[in-house]
């Protein structure tokens, strides 16, 4: 209404562009309402890719201006920002002449609301905290001046104005110009009658009703006749084109048009609602000898009260009566015009709200005596609460459907400053079918709530930015992540980026430790958790395999998941401590090759790093203590099982083969056979020697295990360990660990006993057998105790088949000389 020397147009940036758009939000939000056409891709599906491609692009140009700004004193800076990427994004779409961006498309929508919320907020967090309290107005003759004053110290009318700019600026432009192609060649208003009526029965093409017989701008409505067909078609296609260019805020270019036109009067009504301002009655505007000219209509009222009853004449066209109602404060012919349109509905509200405030102000500070308004005008003053339930209870079924959409809530709530409803209409969105761009804007606008102090439900804020990550997630791109969880409480972040860990590649794990540490992540717990997490899973397909001992993908996954806990010399601890849990499940489940695995990716140094990280053995805690301990009782397991093995490829498979026995033809076959004899003998005397040493190293490999060199035996701990721990879930670690230790016990040991036995048999060292069973018959360390009935059973068996082999020997049964 006031123009731009009153309001703050330069919060909200115009497009320029000439395309025609629809207002329709029947259809979705989505990247389908992007594209218009696709004549050179050839199919919509071609089209969407293109749009998906220039629109993932927004992810990172986001994160980008974020990162930008990071003074909290630059939010509206980065609001621009924000809404200047999605600008360059449709203006990258739209270079393909093939590619048109609607007007009810998300991005385009977007765009408008970032703009709404830089003008408004703007105005909320910084004007109205500026003092800009002025002392009241006395009576003056300036209508300007009581407006600029009224502007300054009302906020809620300038709230108003500034959102009737917002809708004006960010108003498609609907109607390119139709009436070009008549106006270009004359000036002249109304031709084809005026050739009608200079040539009565002579034109080819006249109008086939009775017209008017004069043509000034009075004439059709005084003698109640119309123009020519062709002239009348083309005059309200003028007055649609000239009220279009009003609802776009520019009155210049329509009263430029009517005048281009040929009627000089429907530009001068144009004009007539200016503020009238006489400079030359205030003595400090300019030179006292020098007149300055008049500004405005000193006629307003009467001019308003004229154009009132014109906007109220429905004998007139409906665009003519909504130019007239638009400068006015006329409702119903606003009404008339917009019924079909969300945006045009409330732009005709505030418009006249806006009228009403202003007029209001004006009649009561200025001293002229003002012509009278109808009540009927002054009865269409609203609120904005009552407004949007206006807009909610429209017949008009687009309305309705425009209404209930994401973006016209979004804006409702912004426009009304209601906060919480804003976030628990975002939460409620959440839950129907929310798609990834969605969920970028609402994760930004979150984030600008938080930025301006407008802390309301954090965790709905929490959660909309949690599903905004989870989304991320799916791109794998580790800074995006990083960043958006680092909004998030402690907890949700060590449980989202593990989340995000847990599918990650090796190759690229290390950075994405290095992006959440860059942006103030807890690596080491995260790191922690995720081992946890991936240490926890279990695949169905792998149930089959227990027996046996293979080594499933599940399991190799969750071998390499340790390396996570290599990166940080800190976290040795904790890796030691998650080394030995996974070793004790895999120990568990027979899987050797898992166990050493998994013994392979602690880095040899670390029982040193842990020395040195605790300056000293002595000042080790007593859980990372008890962890090095059960970390050597693996290495020497390891080191037994190996040492079997290979003591057993040695006895079967390098043992020297006897030459074959053949029948001596002659003499020389004779010494050929022996000289392989003697080789052979010479070979199997090296396999006894080598044989002897390797069963004495894997004998004592085993021992190793059966007699562990810590004094409280092979995975236990000291019985008189003093623990004190930090939580509750850091003493049921421990209980399980010390559970899981003891039942391992019950089941390697005894296996162990049985493989050294095995050896011992093989290499016909019976006594040695015997000497087994007395070490474990030992109350010392007490190991008969982890046998069961079973195990203790078997190998009694075989040591009761030693000693017949003793005896077959000419021993007693323990070894020793009989004596007869």
């Amino acid at each position: 209404l006031l123009g731009d020397n009153i309001t703050s147009k330069s919060l909200i940036r115009p497009r320029h562009h000439n395309r025609e758009e629809t207002m329709d939000f029947s259809k979705r939000f989505d990247e389908s309402s992007l594209m218009t056409s696709a004549s050179v891709y050839g199919s919509q599906t071609n089209l969407s890719v293109v749009v998906k491609q220039k629109t993932d692009h927004l992810y990172q140009h986001f994160l980008s201006v974020i990162q930008a700004r990071t003074n909290e004193m630059e939010v509206f800076e980065t609001v621009f920002d924000l809404r200047h990427v999605l600008e360059n994004t449709i203006d990258e779409m739209e270079s393909n002449k093939n590619m048109k961006v609607g007007s009810d498309s998300w991005i385009r929508q977007e765009m408008n609301t970032w703009s709404l919320i830089h003008c408004l907020y703007k105005d909320r967090l910084i004007t109205q905290k500026e003092d800009m309290e002025t002392d009241d107005l006395p009576l003056v003759n300036s209508e300007k001046i009581v407006v600029e004053h009224l502007y300054i110290n009302n906020s809620t009318l300038r709230e108003h104005q500034l959102i009737v700019d917002w809708l004006e600026q960010t108003s498609s432009e609907q109607y390119e110009d139709q009436v070009a192609h008549y106006t270009d060649r004359s000036s002249m208003a109304w031709e084809n009658t005026l050739h009608q009526l200079q040539n009565v029965g002579r034109t080819m093409f006249g109008s086939q009703r009775e017209i008017v017989k004069s043509l000034d701008p009075d004439a059709p409505h005084r003698e109640k006749l119309p123009l020519h067909d062709l002239d009348t078609e083309d005059q309200k296609r003028l007055t649609r084109h000239v009220f279009n260019a009003i609802r776009q805020g520019k009155v210049d270019e329509a009263q430029s048009l009517c005048e281009h036109c040929g009627q000089p009067w429907q530009a001068a009504i144009l004009e007539g609602w200016r503020l009238f301002h006489d400079p030359n009655m205030d003595s400090s505007e300019g030179p006292k000898d020098i007149k300055m000219p008049v500004e405005g209509n000193p006629h307003r009222d009467l001019w308003k009260r004229c154009a009132f009853a014109m906007a109220d004449n429905v004998s007139l066209d409906d665009y003519q009566r909504a130019i007239s109602g638009s400068l006015c404060g006329h409702l119903e012919s606003l009404l008339n015009v917009s019924s079909d349109n969300w945006w045009d509905l409330l732009w005709s509200y505030l418009k006249v709200q806006v009228d009403i405030r202003v007029e209001s102000e004006i009649r009561s500070c200025c001293s002229k005596n003002y012509c009278s308004m109808p009540d009927k005008y002054w009865d269409g003053k609203i609120s904005l609460e009552q407004i949007f339930t206006e807009l909610d209870a429209s017949k008009n079924i687009n309305v309705k459907s425009t209404a209930r959409s994401t973006m016209p809530m979004i804006q409702r709530f912004l426009i009304l400053d209601d906060v919480t409803g804003l976030l628990n209409h975002m939460k409620d969105t959440l839950d129907s079918d929310t798609t990834p761009q969605t969920l970028r804007f609402f994760a930004h606008l979150v984030l600008f709530i938080r930025q301006i102090g407008r802390n309301h439900q954090e965790e709905i804020g929490d959660r909309i930015i949690r599903s905004y990550v989870q989304c991320l997630m799916k791109l794998g791109d580790a800074q995006l992540v990083a960043f958006y969880t680092a909004a998030l409480p402690n907890t949700q972040q060590i449980q989202l980026y593990s989340e995000f860990l847990e599918n990650i590649s090796t190759t690229h794990r290390r950075q994405c430790l290095e992006e959440g540490q860059a942006h103030g992540l807890d690596v080491g717990q995260i790191a922690k958790v995720t081992v946890e997490r991936i240490q926890n899973l279990m695949n169905p397909s792998d149930d089959g395999r227990l027996l046996t001992g293979e080594v499933s993908e599940l399991d190799k996954k969750k071998i390499s998941s340790l390396e996570l806990l290599t990166f940080h010399s800190e976290q040795r601890g904790e890796l030691l401590w998650q080394t030995n849990t996974m070793m004790r499940s895999f120990m568990a489940q027979r899987k050797i090759e898992a166990v050493k695995g998994a013994f392979a990716m602690v880095p040899p140094d670390t029982v040193q790093t842990l020395w040195q990280f605790y300056c000293g053995k002595n000042n080790l805690p007593t859980l990372i203590e008890c962890s090095i301990s059960e970390f050597l009782c693996h290495q020497t397991y390891i080191a037994a099982i190996d040492g079997y093995n290979d003591w057993i490829e040695f006895f079967y498979n390098k043992k020297p083969k006897a030459p074959k026995t053949v029948q001596e033809r002659n003499f020389t076959e004779k010494v050929a056979r022996e000289h392989q004899e003697q080789l052979y003998q010479q070979d199997l005397s090296r396999w006894k020697l080598t044989l002897s040493e390797q069963t004495n190293h894997t004998k004592n490999l085993l021992y190793d295990v059966l007699l562990f060199p810590q004094g409280h035996g092979w995975l236990a701990d000291p019985e008189d360990l003093q623990l004190e721990f930090g939580s509750e879930d850091e003493a049921n670690r421990y209980e399980n660990r010390k559970f899981q230790m003891e039942n391992l016990r019950k089941i390697h040991i005894p296996d162990i006993a049985l493989l050294l036995h095995k050896i011992l048999t093989l290499a016909e060292d019976h006594q040695e057998c015997l000497k087994l069973v007395d070490e474990i018959a030992s109350e010392k360390n007490q190991l008969y105790k982890v046998f069961s009935k079973h195990k203790m059973s078997e190998l009694l068996g075989k040591v009761a088949e030693s000693s017949l082999s003793l005896m077959n020997q000419k021993l007693d049964p323990f070894g020793y000389v009989a004596n007869n």
